[in-house]
């Protein structure tokens, strides 16, 4: 598919992997909106780009479906690129004999899971309605991450909800072949982000360390190219992308 002139949603825009998304879709010619919380940079973000703010919560339907509705003003919807979504630390048994937060994991699971899926079904609903340019109508990028396949301890309620994502994606993708409309993964490890940038250097110096090649963290710009390529190549569907310098988690 076409970048050049494509309205695109990018949700968790305002930072992070999001933000270099939205900035690549920018830059090979997209009209992109971001979505993000109403609390967030999202407004400074989008007048940067030159594009559109939606403030939204990804698991809340109508909030949601107005963002969606938002990024279809520039021309009807094209592109998603989901990347919406937080960690937390919950053990099945924490350190002091007792069960792990059930809240905790419920929330986490509910924006990373629930708020893929709400985000995805109603994307796609928009492009579904659409006409055919080349023979798709739309594409959409979800993101999983390493922990989906090798979650480490605390990581539970994370790596449940990835691996939830990861799960969806060739049933999504065949579910929405008769539409017209692609759909992929990307699995980031562990990437140059604001998360990580609240850790001292030695952290950081040593999370780059343990990535084979090339030994460093991830540049959230390599995120967004990938993003922008799912989207520019037609057979790219129903695939889950490991964008990780070929790391496997060790258990901690």
């Amino acid at each position: 598919m076409d970048i050049s002139g494509a309205s695109a949603l990018v949700t968790g825009g305002a930072s992070g992997l999001g933000l270099a998304t939205a900035r690549r879709l920018v830059k090979v010619g997209a009209h992109v909106t971001v979505l993000d919380l109403p609390t967030s940079a999202g407004a400074d973000v989008a007048e940067e780009l030159g594009g559109r703010f939606a403030p939204a919560d990804v698991t809340d339907p109508e909030q949601t479906q107005a963002a969606v509705a938002e990024a279809g003003k520039e021309g009807p919807l094209r592109v998603l690129v989901h990347c919406a979504g937080r960690g937390g630390p919950v053990r099945v048994v924490d350190k002091h004999g007792q069960p792990g937060s059930l809240e905790v994991y419920e929330a986490i699971v509910r924006l990373n899971l629930i708020g893929s899926f709400n985000v995805l079904r109603l994307a796609a609903a928009a492009m579904a309605a659409t006409e055919p340019v080349d023979g798709e109508r739309g594409v959409c990028v979800l993101t999983a991450s390493v922990a989906a396949f090798e979650g480490q301890i605390g990581q539970i309620p994370y790596a449940s909800s990835k691996a939830g994502i990861v799960g969806m994606t060739l049933v999504a993708a065949r579910d929405l072949a008769s539409k017209l409309i692609r759909v992929c993964t990307i699995a980031p490890g562990t990437f140059d982000t604001p998360l990580l940038a609240r850790l001292s250097d030695d952290v950081r110096d040593s999370l780059g360390k343990a990535v084979p090649h090339p030994s460093r963290l991830g540049n959230p710009d390599e995120f967004g190219s990938l993003a922008a390529q799912i989207v520019e190549n037609s057979m790219l569907n129903g695939e889950t992308i490991r964008l990780d310098g070929a790391i496997r988690m060790p258990p901690r």
